[in-house]
């Protein structure tokens, strides 16, 4: 029985806290879907299409060293169903600190309530990774700060690429 894990998120931008989830996610599951959430009360500042290529391109190296196979997905309703019905029985969740810590142990409960085949996996952040949030990053950027030290280079290429323009 192979070991499906499932990862969600808006992944708007990419950022090095998501590749640490990933990196240790990879390590946990014989197959990682990664979710991206695309919501329509919700203008991302990234389309879903740059964001999966994003994705691609900074995790793929990482499932290939671990010998996991990686998948991408998106979805718009409960993560629980993404979940089920790409046959996950992992849900990866990154925790930066105790606020993520009651906020994700809410969901948490309320997906093993929905889906009790699933297991919510929480996984520390490394400590380099602590303080990045994609959102923090969306906000230097947009004010012309340097965020290569909170996303891989490709990513700062397009967040520079994508203030230049506004």
């Amino acid at each position: 029985m192979s070991r499906i894990a499932l990862y969600a998120g808006s992944f708007d931008p990419v950022t090095d806290g998501h590749i640490d989830v990933v990196r240790h996610a990879v390590r946990l599951a014989d197959r990682l879907v990664l979710a991206i959430g695309v919501h329509p009360g919700k203008t991302p500042l990234f389309a879903t299409e740059d964001r999966l290529e994003m994705l691609r391109q900074t995790c793929a190296p990482l499932a290939v060293e671990a010998k996991c196979e990686l998948a991408f997905v998106t979805f718009a309703g409960l993560v629980v169903d993404t979940a089920k019905k790409e046959g996950a029985t992992l849900l990866i969740r990154g925790l930066r600190d105790a606020t993520d810590f009651d906020y994700e142990m809410q969901m948490a409960g309320m997906n093993e309530a929905m889906a009790p085949q699933v297991q919510t996996v929480f996984l520390p952040a490394s400590p380099m990774v602590r303080p990045i949030t994609a959102t923090l990053v969306r906000q230097i950027a947009a004010m012309g700060g340097d965020v290569s030290s909170f996303v891989p280079p490709s990513v700062a290429e397009r967040l520079k690429k994508r203030f230049a323009k506004s």
